[in-house]
């Protein structure tokens, strides 16, 4: 019985998410497994991967084979490597204490370039949104002075206005005539 190391797809469409399973290659993608090691969801940025370091290790030993999506998954979090070095203390090549010193190494190598990917997701993110907010500042303060200049317009206009309709209110203010104070008599 041939056992792999694969992904079970979960979710929905265009959201996917998956198990990682160890699983007899005969079954279906999404059917039965042995065992769930682990989640990968690469919908979020950078993709999450949260799996059993021990378990996933202990079935790469007994001679489990991962398919090439999961051997880079397994690559990524550290375990392809722990199996080389463990294989390597086995055959004399070293000894256990320098296995996990460069294994440690190469752990604090992986984090730091996690952390620095996150923090660009980050900065990048925060630099497009303060260009949004400067372009609607911009936008608003062109409607804002449009609507000053047509205010300012309209008060123009309405000025003009009074300064015409003031001869004609003066005309009708006037004293009558000396022909209407008579007629009136």
């Amino acid at each position: 019985m041939a056992v792999k190391i694969r992904l079970a797809r979960k979710g929905r469409k265009k959201l996917a998410y998956y198990h990682i399973v160890v699983a007899d290659s005969r079954t279906p993608r999404d059917g039965r497994y042995i065992e769930r090691i682990g989640i990968y969801n690469p919908v979020t940025d950078p993709a999450t991967i949260e799996i059993d370091f021990n378990k996933a290790l202990d079935w790469l030993q007994k001679g489990a084979q991962p398919t090439d999506t999961c051997r880079a998954i397994l690559s990524y979090k550290g375990i392809l490597l722990k199996k080389h070095l463990l294989e390597g203390v086995k055959k004399g090549a070293f000894d256990e204490a320098e296995a996990e010193k460069r294994f440690n190494a190469w752990i604090t190598q992986q984090e730091s370039k996690i952390d620095s990917k996150k923090s660009n997701i980050e900065k990048s993110a925060d630099d497009q949104k303060q260009k949004r907010v400067e372009a609607e500042r911009k936008v608003n303060e062109a409607r804002a002075s449009e609507i000053a200049r047509k205010n300012a317009e309209m008060a123009a206009k309405a000025a003009a206005g009074e300064t015409a309709a003031e001869p004609e209110a003066e005309a009708t203010d006037a004293p009558e005539t000396p022909q209407a104070e008579q007629a009136s008599e």
